[in-house]
């Protein structure tokens, strides 16, 4: 369970809650051009682009949730259980697996229209990292300033849809919830008029009411349509502080408190990090549940030309 979505105004934001029932081991990692990338069946780069973004560290390798790279290209993969379908190696595709798929391109593309090249013959297979870390399902926003697509691997095969609304949640497919969207079309942040009857006299009580029926529970398809509707009509005054604090407040709306989502497993659904990353100038910011104060890590403030990862813990406390 997770949200994502893209922001521009001056420069190009990008970011996402993670909801899951317990931490995955997560740190900020930046893995600099010349930390050797290694692939399943595709040849190692030994030198690419660097990034920045939330990881899992296992065996020296990080398994990015979330990431952009120096050129403004972000990319993150959120939960698609029951649709996501990996296929089996195919000798005429560029074969990828699911946990290499953000390092593979943001390894490699400075936008969206060089991924769509990357993708063009690619298959996700279902190797799994380790006989103990099998797969996620997962699905994936890819954005830079200009464009925003959404990539899922699916039984038919690998789908690429265009997401000019630039928010992603989880199940079901994203056809879905383009479609979805248009029941919302007539919600409004303006004070409303009566369309109810020229024949009534009615006025609203409250402000507000022109939005009155946009969802608040905590279902993928609310989320999106909630987030779309306050990134559409989010205000800021284009200033560093105030794009991230508008920002995470966005986040904060559709954020998971623990015990309010319990799933099949009588497990607690839960909002483990937000993060706000500024594409444009590297800079990655991050809350977790235990500390809700904004902390940063920029990119450009590392050697980047080196070999080895930089990783940060957490400040949840």
């Amino acid at each position: 369970m997770c949200t994502s979505f893209t922001y521009l105004n001056h420069d190009f934001y990008f970011g996402r809650n993670l909801d899951l029932d317990c931490s995955f081991g997560e740190e900020v990692v930046i893995t600099p051009r010349n930390f050797p990338l290694s692939f399943v069946e595709e040849p190692t780069l030994n030198t690419h682009l660097a990034t920045i973004g939330m990881a899992t560290i296992i065996d020296q390798t990080p398994l990015y949730a979330e990431a952009v790279n120096e050129k403004g290209l972000g990319m993150a993969g959120l939960q698609f259980t029951g649709n996501a379908v990996y296929h089996k190696i195919q000798k005429d595709k560029t074969n990828i697996a699911s946990f290499e798929i953000i390092p593979w391109i943001l390894g490699q593309c400075h936008s969206v229209q060089d991924a769509r090249m990357l993708l063009n013959n690619a298959n996700i297979i279902d190797t799994a990292f380790r006989p103990q870390v099998p797969n996620s399902p997962l699905h994936w926003i890819l954005a830079d300033k200009e464009e925003c697509v959404v990539i899922e691997s699916v039984k038919e095969g690998l789908k690429i849809y265009d997401n000019p609304i630039g928010v992603l949640t989880n199940n079901p497919e994203f056809s879905f919830h383009q479609m979805n969207l248009v029941q919302y079309l007539n919600l409004t942040k303006d004070y409303p008029d009566n369309r109810f009857s020229d024949n009534l006299s009615l006025h609203p009580y409250a402000n507000g009411m022109g939005a009155l029926g946009l969802p608040g529970d905590a279902s993928s398809p609310s989320r999106f349509v909630h987030t779309a509707f306050l990134k559409q009509n989010l205000y800021s005054d284009g200033s560093e502080k105030d794009n991230v604090q508008q920002f995470f407040r966005v986040l904060d709306q559709v954020q998971m408190i623990k015990g309010s989502v319990l799933t099949e497993h009588n497990t607690m659904d839960y909002t483990i990090y937000s993060s706000c990353i500024n594409a444009s100038k590297g800079i990655y910011y991050y809350k977790t549940y235990e500390n809700y104060e904004i902390s940063s890590i920029d990119l450009h403030a590392y050697d980047l030309n080196q070999d080895s990862i930089y990783r940060f813990a957490l400040k949840k406390a």
